[in-house]
This record gives structure tokens, C-alpha cells and sequence, in this order.
């Protein structure tokens, strides 16, 4: 019999009954299909046709189904009506998406349906048009960007997926192979779980594509400030063994891999990954050779050169001890020597925008060590600073901002010398990546001491000495940054009495004038710089 006399039946094995619920398997009679990512559509469709599926198609998978010798009606035939206005509006019409939408287990739609000649459709086969794609060309206009806006497919997408009792939804083409397997077991049926996991991940497709299109049209507006509502929508692209700690799980979202290209050793943890993001924000802020070495999100030593070898030996050199171990991110390509050097202790990972010949198989010899390729200039990238908190997120713009010495001010009697002015400004851009309270004692290309992450900032001051003394530095005339003002001058003595004859602060303290007599006091050069560099 036709399917409208079997609507007339509400017995017919459409769908389940209201009884049998989730139980009862759902068999496809009738398929529309519609993708702009066309991988597989040919071989599913074919599959669907050895069921005796109808399939209804429109414009070029219509035409890509019929070349390809497959049975196929056009959704024309089914409302018709013609695709019109470019084909904005085709698949826009009572004759689809009600018979996507009925609930073939309640009579008064089957009713409906048999009086408008409308027969359900329980298969829907959906992908959208490639927004992200577009708007990832460079030069791509808004109109280009508003063409490749979907609206047909979402809403089709979003019906069959509310109706996934009576309707699956499928939306990734890596799907179909499981659709096809699973039809086969079930004569041309398919479960209710499966379609309830179907229409899940359709709704997760429609929510990732509107909130790309609303970050769009926001990004195109430069000038507007933290947005009202904050839509994130970002892929799983890894599974992690396990979050900061075993017992916690935790897995990688978003483009983290499109900018770090893993090219050897064991999967990233959680803990590299924030590692490796903290190394290499650092390492950005320097344009002659630098090496930087990170353990637990703070870094050990920083070291700038001539040559890289020459910059890593003045990393490692800031604290031998807590290098084992930890990150290691270079802003150059990783040499031999350098890469020798490095390989003479344990180092979890080393980040470098390219590897010379020969290093990767230096360096692969340690089968579980990390090696990462930095494939794209992090500084170019837009992005937030987002944490989580209980109930909500905090979020914030980007720390980009970065000092000039024409955004210094002398505060003190003595001028710095032009070599302590290059100490202060190499001092303050590693302050600016130290946890806070920090303190960062340096000389013009390496770092000395470092004090971080303590709750007073007379602690962060004494611990960055304690470092220096133990790695056998001589603190005697280097520059000295704070992140946050010195409230007391207490803060600045302890940096005095460690070797430091120059300050680097944002000032802004009622007790400004107390930490200048002092400076002036022991004949120490302070600058200001209007701004602070806390990170939490």
C-alpha cells in the first residue's frame, strides 16, 4: 500500500507508538537530503535506494545524486514549487518541513498530513553551507559572508532534531558509515538512542553555526567593547588523559592545534598545554633570539642573545633546578647547538617555530618528550581571556599591551643609564607573565631572579633573591620590575638590599612618594609606567 494509506493506520511501523516509546525502532521510508559537504553522499544514497528509501534532493545534491545514477526525486516535484530568489527559498515550504515535523504516533497529525497530500519524512541528511570557510579567505566581503549564511538547512535541522522521535537527523558525514551499519542490523531501521544522539549533535551543529555567524558580525565592529551575551561554541579536538590532577577529567576545545603542531612524543596533558600557551605568550614579546623556560605556568628563565644557544644559556642559567623538567619555547629555529644544550636534561616539552635538519632526530631519541612545532605568529591572534567560576565566567581582554620607553616616567633624581633602561624594559616584559606578586630581577638580556605567585610582595622580592643566590648570580647593579606598585616601600628596600639600582613599577600608590624617597635614598633610577601587569 502507499504511504497514505498507511497514514490512515496509526499502527504502521512509521514510528513508535506512544505505549512502546523509546522501545520500538523507527524504519525509513522516505529521505531528504541536502549538503554542502558532499563527502560519502553518493555511496549512503545508494545504500538508502537498496532499502527501497525514497530520497528527495535539492539543487546540486540533486544533481550530484542523478550523475551518480541514484533515484531521486527534486524537492520541486515534492512542493511544487520552483527554487527561487537564488535559491534562498527552496526547501522553505509546508510539504517538507511538516512532513518533517508530524508526530506520526498522534492522529490528528496524520490527519492533517492526509488532507494536504503530505507524506512524513523520516530520514533528514543535512550539512551547511560553509560559512567557516568562507569567512576564513582572506578578503572575503560581508555580502560573500551573508551569502553563506544558511537558513534553509538549520531549520530543517533543528525540525528533524525536536522531532527525533519520529525523524533522524544526520549532520556529519563521518556518521554515515554507522547509519549504514546500523540500518543493515535493523532491516532498514534505526534506534531510538541513536536517534536521540543524532539529534543532539544536530543541535550542537546549529548552535557552533550561529554562534560563528554572531562572532562574525561582532568581530566586524572593532570598537565594540565586552559583548552583552557571550555565545562560545568550540569543537572537542582532543581528549585528555586527565585534567591538573588524575582524578579530574579534561579534554581540549577549540583551535589550540591549528596554532601548535605536535610532531613527536606523548599526548599533551592539561598542565603542558596551559604550559606551552604561557611559554610561548612570552616568548612573543621579544624580536632578538630568546629562549624561555616555563614550570607550572610561571617562568624559570628567560634568556635573550645573539644567537639562540647563546639565549638559552642565559635561561637555563636563572635556575638550573626548576628547569628539569619543564617547558621550553624558543622563538627562532631550533639549531643543533641549541637543541644539544636542551637535550642534556630532562625537558618535557620544547615548542620552536621550526627545527633545523637533523635536530628532530636528536631529539625524537627520547621517545617521550614533546615536540612542538609553532606553526602560526600567536601575536596576530583575537582572543579572550575566559574563566570559569561557579555559576558563571569571567572575561576579559587579551594582555597585549606593551610599553615603550616613551610611556616611561623618571620619577627619581638619577635618570636610569641606557643599559638599565634595557634591563627595565627586558624585566617588565617577563613581570607581565610571572603569577602574581611578582618580582623579576634582570640584567639587559636574562633574567636573574624570579619571584612568584606569593601573597606579599616583600616575599616575592626575597624568594627572587634566595634563586639568584643559589644559582651563584650576581644581583649587584641589575634592574628590578613589579608588577603591581609597591604599597611600602618595604618592597623596594628589599629589592635595594638584593643589588638592584634600578626600579620598574606602575606607581600609583598613596605611599608613591614614600618608595621615591627611598629610591632616591640609595641613589636608585625608578620609573613608572602608568600600568600594571597582574595575572591571577
Amino acid at each position: 500500500m502507499d504511504t497514505l494509506t498507511q497514514l490512515k493506520t496509526p499502527a504502521a511501523n512509521h514510528t513508535s507508538t506512544r505505549e512502546t516509546k523509546e522501545e520500538v525502532l523507527l524504519h525509513i521510508r522516505r529521505a531528504l537530503i541536502s549538503v554542502s559537504d558532499k563527502r560519502g553522499i553518493v555511496e549512503l544514497a545508494k545504500v538508502l535506494r537498496q532499502f527501497g528509501i525514497e530520497i528527495i534532493s535539492t539543487g546540486g545534491t540533486h544533481q550530484a545524486l542523478k550523475d551518480a545514477g541514484v533515484a531521486v526525486k527534486s524537492v520541486s516535484e515534492v512542493t511544487g514549487f520552483p527554487e527561487i530568489l537564488d535559491g534562498r527559498v527552496k526547501t522553505l515550504h509546508p510539504a517538507i518541513h511538516a512532513g518533517i515535523l508530524a508526530a506520526t504516533d498522534n492522529p490528528l497529525h496524520l490527519k492533517q498530513l492526509h488532507e494536504h497530500h503530505i507524506e512524513p519524512i523520516d530520514l533528514v541528511v543535512v550539512n551547511l553551507y560553509p560559512f567557516e570557510q568562507t569567512i576564513a579567505r582572506e578578503n572575503t566581503t560581508l555580502e560573500e559572508a551573508i551569502e553563506h549564511i544558511d537558513v534553509g538547512g538549520p531549520t530543517m535541522v533543528r525540525a528533524a532534531a525536536k522531532n527525533h522521535r519520529h525523524t533522524v537527523v544526520v549532520v556529519n558525514p563521518d556518521r554515515y558509515q554507522s547509519l549504514t551499519e546500523e540500518l543493515a542490523k535493523n532491516n532498514g531501521a534505526v534506534s531510538f538512542q541513536t536517534r536521540f544522539e543524532l539529534a543532539r549533535e544536530a543541535f550542537q551543529h546549529t548552535a557552533t553555526y550561529d554562534t560563528m555567524i554572531a562572532s562574525y558580525f561582532s568581530g566586524l565592529q572593532s570598537d565594540t567593547a565586552l559583548p552583552d551575551v557571550v555565545t562560545l561554541s568550540m569543537k572537542k579536538s582532543d581528549t585528555l588523559r586527565y585534567g591538573e590532577n588524575p582524578h579530574q577529567s579534561a579534554a581540549l576545545y577549540g583551535k589550540f592545534n591549528t596554532y601548535f603542531k605536535k610532531l613527536h612524543g606523548k599526548e599533551l596533558s592539561y598542565n603542558n598545554i596551559l604550559d606551552i600557551n604561557a611559554a610561548a605568550l612570552l616568548c612573543a614579546e621579544f624580536e632578538k633570539p630568546t629562549a624561555v623556560i616555563v614550570k607550572h605556568n610561571n617562568p624559570c628563565g628567560v634568556g635573550s642573545g645573539e644567537t639562540l644557544i647563546d639565549a638559552y644559556k642565559r635561561a637555563l642559567a636563572t635556575d638550573t633546578k626548576s628547569a628539569f623538567g619543564g617547558i621550553v619555547c624558543v622563538n627562532r629555529s631550533l639549531d643543533a647547538a641549541t637543541a644539544g644544550a636542551i637535550n642534556e636534561i630532562f625537558t618535557e616539552v620544547i615548542v620552536a617555530p621550526s627545527y633545523a635538519d637533523g635536530v628532530l632526530d636528536l631529539l625524537m631519541k627520547k621517545r617521550d618528550r614533546r615536540l612542538i612545532q609553532q606553526v602560526i605568529d600567536i601575536r596576530s591572534a583575537k582572543a579572550f581571556d575566559v574563566r570559569g567560576v561557579i555559576g558563571g565566567l569571567l572575561l576579559q581582554d587579551h594582555d597585549q599591551h606593551r610599553i615603550s620607553r616613551e610611556g616611561l616616567s623618571v620619577v627619581t633624581k638619577r635618570k636610569p643609564t641606557e643599559e638599565e633602561l634595557e634591563a627595565l624594559m627586558f624585566a617588565w616584559r617577563v613581570a607581565k607573565h610571572v603569577k602574581s606578586n611578582a618580582i623579576v630581577y634582570t640584567r639587559k638580556d636574562r633574567t636573574l631572579g624570579i619571584g612568584a605567585g606569593q601573597m606579599s610582595r616583600v616575599d616575592s622580592a626575597k624568594i627572587a633573591v634566595m634563586k639568584a643566590t643559589e644559582a651563584g648570580l650576581d644581583l649587584a647593579g641589575c634592574a628590578v620590575a613589579s608588577d603591581a606598585f609597591f604599597p611600602f616601600a618595604d618592597g623596594l628596600l628589599e629589592a635595594v638590599r638584593g643589588g638592584a639600582t634600578s626600579v620598574i613599577q606602575p606607581g600609583g600608590s598613596v605611599r608613591d612618594d614614600e618608595a621615591i624617597r627611598a629610591a632616591d635614598e640609595h641613589n636608585v633610577a625608578m620609573v613608572f609606567t602608568g600600568i600594571r601587569h597582574f595575572r591571577h
